[in-house]
This record gives C-alpha cells, sequence and structure tokens, in this order.
C-alpha cells in the first residue's frame, strides 16, 4: 500500500515538473520565476554524449538502474532530433527506458533539439536550473548524438561523459578538436564485440601526451551496457564525484551560452510577423541588403 501511495504521489509531483519544464521550453508568461536559483544542496549533472550509434541510450538506461538500486532519485533529459514537420522530439530511442517511466525515484523528459548545433534543446539551461531546485540526487543530460559541434554540454554538465565503441578507431582523429576535448571519462560500450581490447588499449595511451589536461589521465572505462556489465565500477566512480568547480574553458562556455540567452531576451521585444511584414515591403520598394534593412530596424528599436 505504501509504495502505491509513493507512486500516486510521484506522479502528481511529475506531473507539475512536465508542465512547469513546458513553461521555460516554450518561455511561457511566468517562466522566468521557475528558474530562481536553488538554496539547498545541487544534484550532480552529469552529461552523456558520444556519436550516434555508441550506446548513449543503453548506458544511461543502465546507470539508472544503479541509481535506483541505490535508492538514489533521479531526473534524465533525453536530447532527441527534431521532427522536420512537428518540431517534436523523435522518441525512437526512448524504448530503451520504458521500465523507468512509472518508477518513483526516476523522471524523463525528451527534448527536442530544435536544429541546435551544440546537441542540446535551446532552453536546457534553464530546464536544468529548474531541475536542480527540484528533489533530485542527480540529473542526467543525454544528446542527440552529433559529433564534433556537440560540446555544450561541457558548459551544462559537472562530469561529461564520452561515449565510444571499438568501431571508433578511425574517426577519433576528426573528433579531436571537438567532442573528445570535453570529456571527464570515456566509456568505451560495447566492449564485447571483436577489436575492442585493441581499441581500449590504444585510447589509453592516445589519452596520456594529448589530453593531460587532469594531473591524473583521464579514466576509461569498458561496458557492455544492453547487459549491464561494467556499469556498477562506473557508477561507483560517478558517487565519488562532486559539483565541479570552474574551469577556465567551462567558464568560457558558459559566457558564450549567456550572451545566447541575452539575445533571446533582446528579440523578445521584436514582433516577428511585423518583421517580416515590414522586410517584404523593404523588398517591394527595391531594398535588397538585407544587412542595411537589419542594422536600420535595431536601429529603429533603439529608440522606441
Amino acid at each position: 500500500m505504501n509504495t502505491y501511495f509513493n507512486l500516486l504521489f510521484a506522479l502528481n509531483d511529475y506531473r507539475k515538473i512536465a508542465r512547469n519544464i513546458s513553461l521555460i521550453e516554450n518561455r511561457e508568461p511566468g517562466y522566468e520565476a521557475l528558474l530562481a536559483g536553488n538554496t539547498g544542496q545541487v544534484p550532480l549533472v552529469m552529461g552523456i554524449t558520444g556519436a550516434p550509434g555508441s550506446g548513449k541510450s543503453t548506458l544511461t538506461d543502465a546507470l539508472i538502474a544503479e541509481m535506483v538500486q541505490d535508492g538514489r532519485r533521479v531526473a534524465v533529459l533525453c536530447i532527441d532530433p527534431s521532427s522536420p514537420f512537428t518540431r517534436g522530439a523523435v522518441l525512437g530511442d526512448r524504448i530503451r527506458m520504458s521500465e523507468w517511466y512509472t518508477h518513483p525515484n526516476v523522471f524523463i523528459r525528451s527534448l527536442a533539439s530544435r536544429g541546435s548545433l551544440g546537441g542540446l534543446h535551446p532552453q536546457i539551461m534553464g530546464i536544468t536550473a529548474y531541475l536542480q531546485a527540484e528533489a533530485f540526487d542527480y540529473i542526467v543530460v543525454e544528446t542527440v548524438g552529433v559529433g564534433q559541434s556537440e560540446v555544450d554540454i561541457a558548459a551544462l554538465a559537472d562530469i561529461t561523459i564520452v561515449v565510444l565503441v571499438p568501431e571508433s578507431g578511425d574517426s577519433i582523429q576528426s573528433m579531436k578538436a571537438g567532442l573528445m576535448e570535453i570529456a571527464d571519462l570515456f566509456v568505451v560500450n560495447k566492449s564485447d564485440r571483436p577489436g575492442a581490447d585493441l581499441f581500449y588499449n590504444n585510447l589509453k595511451k592516445m589519452l596520456g601526451p594529448v589530453y593531460k589536461k587532469h594531473e591524473e589521465m583521464l579514466p576509461v572505462f569498458r561496458t557492455v551496457a544492453s547487459e549491464r556489465q561494467g556499469t556498477q565500477r562506473l557508477y561507483e566512480y560517478l558517487k565519488q564525484m562532486s559539483v565541479k568547480e570552474l574551469t577556465d574553458d567551462r567558464k568560457e562556455l558558459l559566457a558564450q551560452k549567456a550572451f545566447t540567452v541575452l539575445q533571446e531576451i533582446l528579440m523578445e521585444q521584436v514582433d516577428e510577423q511585423k518583421f517580416r511584414s515590414d522586410f517584404f515591403h523593404a523588398l517591394k520598394v527595391g531594398q535588397y541588403n538585407i544587412f542595411r534593412f537589419a542594422r536600420e530596424y535595431a536601429d529603429k528599436l533603439k529608440h522606441l
């Protein structure tokens, strides 16, 4: 009976959280009030990223299992590709987490990337800040999986997990300038596949001279997430992590995101329909220079 009431309470609470996330996601009136800072203990934010097909969703599912077994409460934000028709999230990968949707200790929300090149939802920082004010022990953010441009997660997460597979060998060099450099730890998933030992050893050798951004070499874990092999060891390591201090690189990423937020706030005063109408009128009278039009339009807004 207690389990039933706990589940009922959690579902009602999660409905409220889901509604509030929708307000933030769509920047509805009153969403700013939801972004007030948390004065209590801030939960650890884990970012899980990597190339498509590396098993990010399966690894997330396995980590949820470890957290639930440990009695922890976890919020999971899954960033999916956007539908080209509705701009909503394509939910194919969520099948792998279906057993947790009604669990009282797990909240899962899928968000569309909405064309964001950083692999995240445009309002992800606000949504994560709101969840940090709720009673969660961990917040897990799984990115869409687009490759080198997917570096925004480093500004958001306290610990960034980059997931690789044995077949990633030839692509590591192309990923080096982006995705690989944001990692706090690496997971070689599907490590039961042929060539996994060689890939694991080569990755560790490469990390030594190139990615020594900490005093100690970045850790590399081997998992078979579909069988939940190696995930307990990974979780035990994550449990020892704490909300990390801001590095110079992360401060720079946060500054870029803050500037983007500022741009969005400034754009709220622009009526898009009126802007389009004025632009079409400018085209009609022969003004084809869009840069001059935009500058003159911005100057007019300053005097309103």
